[in-house]
């Protein structure tokens, strides 16, 4: 009879494990996997907690501001060291249990124009890596600041390929170095970083092999995003030109799309159905595009633009239901607000300040939003009004990054420190 009980306990511990993985993802790159800041993930708040919330582990992470990736039970982000005398950018794998170092690997010179390692409420910016690594769980990639793409193992960080874009595809750096993430779909790569009629790149991840190569547009800080658009899948970048679409498998321009360009443009293109929102700082402002689909020909109508408003000086927003939910500001250090906007017409539905650039994602119909001064933030998606479930100090630091969503649990790091919180068990009990 014991037997028989051990051997039943243990089939349920199996199907209940077997559930709570069947809901799990990996957040395999800026922006996570469904390349919109959202996870499939559900995460049920019975009560706030009493009691102080902490993290369950919390690792240095010196300057910059690239976010996490967790893939395959691995942590990766990249942080700067100085090796040698010479400061350098470092890809670091941590193990997703405790936060300890798996690994590193020495990419590039930490270089960058301006810099200053000053304040939260300081207009510069400080030095550090600017980019997000992305992973598959067997590989992982990364657009340095000078522009060459690194391929590693995942397991140990051993370099697969790496491929020099200036060298290779005539790539031309941009002011502050690049803060664009390769982003991954399937067996590709998309990145823009190329020159001349090869500014738009698609590579194969196991080999660095370029696919294909198009286009002259000059490159931004913006991560292009991969989505379906009336049943074509298809890759968007934010160049200085504006936004373009191109089809993943042949790099044909489907459609684009006119926008300005002034400095700087950081954040990533945003898509709901078939309509396309795009913002910059520096005076730009915001616009978002409905994109049809006639007699085998694309086309992009303007729905509404609105120059020098709803700036998004790099933080990317999240959209769910019609409406955009981020950090609608522009060097507001500390004070900035998270907004809701109408998609559909660029209507501000309701903004609370306080956050300044952080970041924000998506889970469960809930908003996780990040402060840059290291809160971690939980608001009820909703149009009508700012509803605050609750929010607690996490880490110290400039926070200028998104957090990710894995298994339960939320990462989140500053230009000092990286950390963990269970939140399925701090909320659900678990």
């Amino acid at each position: 009879m014991q037997k028989q009980i051990l051997r039943l306990a243990f089939f349920i511990s199996v199907i209940a494990a077997n559930d709570i993985n069947s809901h799990a993802e990996d957040w395999t790159q800026y922006r996570g996997p469904n390349f919109n800041g959202s996870s499939s993930e559900k995460l049920t708040i019975n009560a706030w907690p009493k009691t102080e919330i902490k993290p369950t582990w919390k690792t240095e992470t010196r300057l910059g501001f690239s976010s996490f990736a967790v893939a395959d039970s691995r942590v990766f982000t990249i942080v700067m060291e100085k090796i040698d005398e010479v400061e350098r950018e470092v890809c670091l794998a941590l193990n997703h249990n405790t936060g300890e170092k798996l690994w590193s690997r020495t990419l590039n010179i930490a270089k960058y124009d301006g810099g200053g390692n000053s304040g939260a409420k300081n207009n510069k910016g400080g030095d550090g890596p600017r980019t997000t690594p992305s992973s598959d769980g067997k590989l992982v990639f990364i657009l340095d600041g000078r522009l060459t793409l690194h391929c590693l193992n995942a397991k140990n960080g051993n370099k697969k390929w790496d491929v020099d874009l200036v060298k290779k595809h005539k790539a031309k750096k941009i002011r502050w170095q690049n803060s664009a993430t390769p982003i991954i779909d399937g067996d590709l790569i998309f990145v823009c970083a190329g020159g001349e009629k090869q500014s738009l790149l698609a590579i194969n991840k196991k080999t660095g092999k370029t696919i294909w190569s198009s286009e002259s547009d000059l490159m931004t800080h913006a991560s292009p995003t991969v989505t379906d658009i009336h049943s074509k899948r298809q890759v968007i970048f934010l160049t200085q030109d504006g936004l373009v679409s191109c089809d993943t498998k042949s790099g044909k321009v489907l459609w684009r799309a006119k926008h300005p360009f002034k400095i700087s443009t950081a954040a990533s293109p945003i898509v709901e159905n078939n309509i396309v929102y795009c913002s910059a700082g520096y005076g730009v402002g915001a616009a978002a595009f409905e994109i049809n689909y006639t007699s085998g020909q694309y086309s992009a109508n303007q729905l509404w633009r609105k120059p020098n408003k709803l700036m998004n000086h790099w933080s990317t927003p999240v959209c769910i239901d019609g409406h955009l939910y981020g950090m609608f500001q522009f060097k507001e250090y500390g004070d900035g607000p998270l907004k809701c906007v109408n998609l559909k017409n660029g209507e501000i539905k309701w903004s609370k300040s306080g956050f300044g650039p952080g970041g924000v994602i998506l889970v469960d119909g809930k908003l996780i939003a990040t402060s840059d001064a290291g809160e971690i933030v939980i608001i009820e998606a909703g149009s009508n009004v700012y509803s605050e479930i609750g929010r607690f100090k996490a880490i110290e630091g400039k926070c200028w990054t998104h957090g990710a969503f894995s298994n339960g649990q939320f990462y989140i790091r500053s230009t000092k420190e990286g950390a963990r919180f269970d939140l399925a068990s701090i909320f659900n009990g678990k």
